[in-house]
């Protein structure tokens, strides 16, 4: 994986602030509750090393070699024609829906890309806005944020690790104007959900410069919470 930047990474320490709604978080998440999120060992140990050690974040020469077709990303995953439906939280302004649809992305220096439309509804169905965001994952399963609409990014960000490690810091996104570093909190938290209960959730706290926001990430689903929405159906492609 060396032209993924292998080397040191940079990922200096992420703390989470008092909740605010980042516009830059939210357009790769949705959602936050901690009041409903129970921790399992949250007084463990870190996890020991992963190859998240050897990357650098973000990366500045990604080579196509190191990049597969798919994202199937154990806590990412992005079959294209998936469905995500969320649901604003009580007392977020404007009310509405979230959905967001996985789609084939366009190649990006020689690199396969999958697209995640994300449309903003209100409370009449009506679109308010949509944003399309481009990710790849590498052969060792990590996933990456290549760029946002028109506008690729000079140096992807790590979006989510192949093995998420508690205590992990990453840079998510370093663009002009754009920010936003990311810290596993939790790797085995459970949720209950309009899906029904579930757990081996990954927590992420994530900061951007006008905010931090916590998003909740579930095996085989994807983003299940954020600080603004829940998810409410997920379609898989029939």
């Amino acid at each position: 994986m060396a032209a993924v930047g292998r080397g040191l990474r940079d990922d200096g320490p992420v703390t989470a602030s008092r909740r605010t709604t980042p516009r830059s978080v939210v357009a790769i998440g949705l959602l936050t509750a901690a009041t409903v999120l129970t921790g399992c060992g949250s007084a463990a140990e870190p996890s020991p090393p992963t190859g998240v050690d050897g990357l650098t974040i973000p990366t500045p020469d990604p080579d196509p070699d190191d990049f597969v077709a798919e994202v199937d990303n154990r806590w990412l995953p992005m079959e294209s024609g998936a469905t995500w439906t969320y649901e604003t939280l009580p007392g977020e302004p404007g009310g509405g829906e979230v959905r967001v649809v996985a789609e084939a992305g366009g190649v990006h220096g020689g690199i396969t890309t999958t697209a995640l439309i994300r449309t903003v509804l209100d409370q009449r169905g009506r679109e308010r806005s949509s944003t399309t965001d481009h990710y790849a994952q590498d052969t060792d399963g990590n996933v990456w944020w290549f760029g946002r609409d028109e506008t690729w990014f000079a140096e992807p960000g790590l979006a989510m690790p192949a093995q998420p490690r508690r205590g992990d810091g990453f840079r998510v996104a370093l663009a002009p104007g754009l920010d936003v570093r990311a810290e596993v909190t939790e790797t085995d938290a459970e949720l209950d959900t309009a899906l029904g209960e579930l757990d081996g959730i990954v927590v992420l706290a994530v900061t951007a410069s006008d905010g931090s926001a916590t998003q909740l990430y579930a095996p085989g689903i994807g983003l299940v919470r954020n600080a603004t929405a829940g998810l409410v159906a997920f379609d898989e492609p029939r």
